[in-house]
């Protein structure tokens, strides 16, 4: 996937625009317009929208990483 155009980290707030659920992929359409997706419909659609997309914002390495606080859980 390319890097975005939109800077803007995106937040627990933007929604997956086929479920619901956190968004974790932006593709912006040349036609202006935007698509939120979460990791799993970011993956299913990926290439359908590589082929109608300006510019694709994938975040999805956000859910490998883990916090410092689950990390101490775990010992």
């Amino acid at each position: 996937m390319t890097t975005a155009l939109a800077n803007d980290p995106l937040t627990a707030a933007d929604r997956c625009d086929r479920c619901g659920a956190q968004a974790y992929v932006r593709v912006v359409l040349g036609s202006g317009g935007e698509l939120l997706f979460c990791a799993h419909h970011g993956r299913e659609h990926r290439d359908a929208l590589r082929l109608v997309a300006l510019d694709i914002q994938d975040e999805t390495q956000r859910l490998e990483a883990t916090p410092a606080s689950a990390k101490d859980d775990e010992r």
